[in-house]
């Protein structure tokens, strides 16, 4: 559950993100949220591993709450420059 919970948050915050910017700045708009998006996964694998989870645990569940957002807000800043 609590995976979901990150992955909704992400994607909400990815859509807040490129819908405040302009069409021109949603690149640099999905750049930052990477970044700031990176942080927070790696506190959340963090926090995992300090409640007695593995790497090898964690690793494949904090790819898929990093990727899933942060494909969804570059996926949004390319489509608004095409059309």
């Amino acid at each position: 559950m609590r995976t979901l919970i990150f992955i909704l948050v992400g994607l909400a915050i990815a859509g807040i993100a490129m819908g405040v910017v302009g069409a021109a700045r949603r690149r640099i708009a999905a750049a930052i949220f990477t970044v700031g998006w990176a942080a927070a996964v790696l506190w959340n694998l963090r926090t995992g591993m300090s409640h007695g989870y593995s790497l090898q645990e964690e690793l494949p569940i904090q790819l898929l709450i990093f990727v899933v957002p942060v494909a969804a807000a570059w996926w949004l800043a390319l489509k608004s420059r095409r059309g």
